[in-house]
């Protein structure tokens, strides 16, 4: 049954771009996760929560710290994955922003910060439907290529590895010790 239901949770993920005017382009993903929002919140919010994204992060759950996800942790400050992020909004299991930077793949774009909006919606004790949105990608055929890559990246591997750790049972287990 947990198959079946990851297979139709992920077939459900809607990948639509956010249209607000014509110079005003964005990602919105949609799925829903089989777990609480309880849950849900503490696997975006915490270091150990984030395992499922990689293998380390520095989190400061306030506005102004720290929201940084190392992926390759063995590497200098700077060049560990997403270095430098920062929390924009914590509205408890409701909803989360972060700021957000390209990888070392797009020099140009590195340092131009774009912006993530995690909004949760319980929908029941054991469901949870996540709505993402990333704003901020700048003009131009660079930038299209940047949007194109988080637009991959995000709805095709993070936000499917958050459904996937959840289907598994294995993080409803760790959160009971």
């Amino acid at each position: 049954m947990r198959r079946k239901a990851f297979v139709a949770l992920f077939m459900f993920l809607i990948v639509t771009p956010l249209l607000a005017g014509e110079s005003e382009r964005g990602i919105r993903l949609e799925t829903t996760v089989m777990a609480s929002v309880d849950l849900v919140w503490h696997a975006w919010t915490t270091e150990e929560g984030l395992k499922f994204f990689a293998p380390a992060s520095h989190v400061e759950l306030r506005p102004g710290g720290a929201y940084e996800i190392f992926f390759d942790p063995t590497k200098p400050a700077g060049h560990r994955g997403a270095d430098g992020n920062r929390v924009m909004l914590v509205q408890d299991k409701v909803a989360f922003a972060f700021t957000w930077n390209a990888p070392e793949t797009f020099p140009f774009a590195r340092d131009q910060h774009t912006h993530v909006m995690i909004r949760l919606y319980p929908m029941s004790d054991h469901e949870t439907r996540l709505v993402f949105t990333q704003d901020g990608f700048g003009e131009g055929k660079d930038w299209d290529k940047v949007r194109e890559y988080f637009q991959k990246a995000w709805g095709e591997y993070v936000l499917p590895r958050l459904v996937a750790h959840f289907d598994d049972g294995s993080a409803q287990h760790a959160a009971k010790h």
